[in-house]
Order: structure tokens, then sequence, then C-alpha cells
């Protein structure tokens, strides 16, 4: 039998730092965020004990000014480089990059990212353009999905952001995006948008 078949790290079991090792083996191996209750299943340890040492590790890290940093997105941990260090990171990573998107796209994204659910239609005539093959390029990618419809008239497909939206760029959840006020126009411009996408304006 494998010695390792089977390791318990609850409390009174193994110090303290076997269980923070034990969460960096696993975050760094792990591909997508991993939910601290997975992290607590697998350990066989309480959900708060594991947030308590994702916590400790993350100040840490942040203490030793280390080049990586142990992150919460999309309602789970996961260890990436730091932003102090982001120039190097950037020059390492080659600038052809077929993930890379386009500023159309990224423009799309915040638009669905602080509309949702947003149709195609909100979506282009908050741009000035039609949208439709960015959209179909973000769901592609796995950035937006088709989250409902609308009661109006047609019921055209609303979109909303996923999971891999909000690990890409960091955050936990919506509420954690920056306020809109720094890079929105005046209120009064914002108002006549409203306006011109309310279901009853548009034909």
């Amino acid at each position: 039998m494998n010695d390792f078949e089977h390791v318990s790290i609850g409390p009174g079991d193994e110090p303290e730092r076997t269980a923070e090792a034990a969460v960096e083996a696993v975050l760094t191996v792990a591909t997508e965020p991993v939910e601290p209750r997975l992290l607590a299943e697998l350990f066989e340890l309480p959900v708060e004990r594991v947030e308590a040492l994702c916590s400790a590790l993350a100040a840490s890290y942040e203490q030793q000014q280390r080049g990586f940093k142990l992150v919460r997105v999309a309602g789970g941990y996961r260890l990436q480089s730091h932003e102090a260090y982001a120039g190097y990171v950037e020059r390492f990573v080659l600038d052809g990059s077929p993930q890379k998107l386009s500023a159309a796209a990224l423009e799309t994204l915040a638009v669905v990212a602080y509309k949702q659910p947003v149709s195609r239609s909100q979506v282009s005539a908050i741009r000035g353009v039609n949208a439709d093959g960015v959209l179909k390029l973000l769901a592609a990618r796995g950035y937006v999905e088709a989250v409902g419809r609308d009661t109006g008239p047609g019921q055209p497909i609303l979109f909303g952001t996923t999971s891999l939206f909000l690990e890409k760029i960091g955050l936990d959840a919506l509420a954690d995006l920056p306020p809109l006020a720094d890079f929105v126009p005046p209120a009064s411009t914002v108002e006549r948008l409203e306006q011109a996408l309310r279901p009853d304006n548009q034909a």
C-alpha cells in the first residue's frame, strides 16, 4: 500500500506547516480556481480552517514579496503571478498569441460585464457597431454565455459573463468590478442611453 494513498491533516494530526504545504501542492497543479469546500473535503478540514490557511499563505507571500500570490477568484483559490512583475510576464508572453483579444472584443466584454443580462441589440447600440461577430467570439472563448431571454418583442437572447471571465480578470464576484463612475460619460448621457435601450423604445 502506498504510504501517501491517504493523508489526514486535521488538527492534532500534523503540524500547521504540513496543512499549508498541502494547500500549496494542490493549487500548484490546479488549472482552475479550487473552491474552499473542495479543499476542505480533500484535507478533511472545516471550510473555515481552509479559509484561514489560505489567508495566512496569501499574507505570507505578500510579506516575503514573492513573484506570485494566492488570490480568491471565481469562488475559489488559485496561485498567479504578482502584478508587480507584470512587465516581465508580458515580455515572456508572445504578442502574437492567438488568445489575445482585440480592442473591439474587450469593449464588448466590458459592456456585457457591466450591463448583464444584455442582448445583442443592446450591446450593438451601446458600442455603435454590430456586435454579433464579437459576441460569438467571446462565447467561443468561454467569456460570455446565454443566460436567458428577454420578455420583450422577439424574446432576444440575453448574455452574461462566465466564471472563466472572473478567473481571467482576477475577481471573486461581479460585485468586485470597479465602479463605472471613472469610465463612463456624464450622467445625462448615460440616462439617454438607458432610455434608448428600454424594450418599449426598441423596434
